[in-house]
């Protein structure tokens, strides 16, 4: 009992970090229909810029953890933002009009660019940073096992549900929300209304890399570790989570996040962890198999 309540813990954590990222690929593809295959690589990026941060902020003698988390955070997402603007830009908009197999090509390039950039820039070794949040709270206790919530843990959850609170928000109460939604549904349209499409599929690339960013941070903290490779495992993830909960669907992405990390926290703890990706894509083909959309996807309708 204790043990599982650990791994429940556990899992969500992951899952939350999962769902923060597959939010950025699920925005992207309600926009324009294609899955930014760089995401998770932005999300790579932020959590060398964390780890930078951290480090400078330490050497400044900033001892204060908070203050160092807001600091971080906000360079993080200013940065990042500025990346998510780049692959738009750079990999999308001149292929827009192309074939759909072109700017997914070209996703997959600046992919490459970006892990070879911070491989030849930070190096290939994992870069560590001491320990920011340490503690936490003993919820339940057997003479064998004890069962803790961290405070990391608790930072993550509760950044990850103020986070999917404001962006629903976001899409469905404000302005740029129906401008989004609007593109969506037909881009022609959309700019015939007097809508800047060009901006808003800008700004949504953006808004994706800012979580992108904030998982970056929050990742850092949790385990005080990054490399290089990180944003292919963590992207692969996000994705899986996002088609799982159906692709277009901002609460769709965060539950496939959270069943995903679940799925891997009790694989782990209960069977062989090495086929614990086995067991995520299992899940996956038979949610699929059954519901081809997700489990909060809408089928598409074909307009003639």
């Amino acid at each position: 009992m204790a043990l599982a309540l650990q791994q429940l813990i556990n899992g969500l954590t992951l899952g939350a970090v999962y769902g923060l990222i597959a939010i950025g690929y699920t925005m992207v593809y309600g926009i324009i229909g294609m899955i930014n295959f760089a995401h998770g690589d932005i999300y790579m990026v932020s959590a060398f810029i964390a780890v930078t941060g951290f480090t400078l902020l330490a050497a400044f003698g900033v001892s204060s953890v908070p203050f160092a988390l807001v600091v971080v955070l906000i360079v993080a997402v200013l940065f990042t933002s500025v990346y998510g603007w780049a692959v738009e830009r750079l990999a999308y908009r001149p292929l827009r009009g192309s074939t759909r197999l072109a700017p997914l090509i070209s996703a997959i390039g600046m992919s490459i660019f970006l892990q070879n950039m911070v491989q030849l820039t930070q190096g290939a070794r994992v870069k560590p940073i001491p320990p920011m949040l340490t503690g936490g709270i003993d919820i339940y206790e057997t003479a064998e096992f004890t069962v803790r919530i961290a405070y990391s843990q608790m930072l993550i959850v509760l950044v990850t549900v103020g986070l999917m609170i404001a962006f629903s928000w976001l899409i469905t109460r404000t302005s740029f929300g129906r401008q989004q939604r609007a593109c969506e549904q037909d881009r022609t349209m959309t700019a015939l209304l007097g809508i800047n499409v060009d901006r808003t599929i800008s700004l949504t690339f953006m808004l994706g890399a800012a979580l992108a960013a904030v998982a970056g941070v929050m990742v850092t903290v949790y385990y005080g570790v990054v490399d290089f490779y990180i944003g292919f495992v963590a992207g692969i993830k996000a994705f899986t989570a996002a088609v799982l909960g159906g692709v277009g669907s901002l609460p769709g992405a965060m539950l496939g996040g959270l069943i995903i990390g679940l799925i891997e926290a009790f694989w782990s703890s209960y069977l062989s962890a090495e086929y614990k990706d086995v067991a995520t894509f299992s899940i996956l083909i038979l949610v699929l198999m059954f519901r081809p959309s997700g489990l909060l996807g809408r089928p598409e309708v074909e307009k003639v």
